[in-house]
């Protein structure tokens, strides 16, 4: 199982790529974190770490986790 980790320096979120369903609410809640075009694709330090604890509770499939 391939997870990537992207931190914000007081949180971690862990994205399992194979659980990922690609739904889109990460990019729709959360567009300056969460950019597919872009690599890193995840960047954790452009909003909140509540607003980040709060998108990632609503991912569907599970690919996105807090550590």
């Amino acid at each position: 199982m391939d997870t990537k980790e992207y931190s914000n320096g007081e949180i971690t979120i862990l994205w399992k790529a194979d659980k990922c369903i690609h739904s889109g609410i990460c990019v729709k809640t959360l567009p300056k974190v969460y950019n597919p075009k872009a690599r890193p694709w995840i960047k954790p330090e452009n909003a909140t770490t509540e607003a980040l604890l709060d998108q990632v509770s609503k991912c569907p499939s599970g690919a996105l986790s807090i550590k």
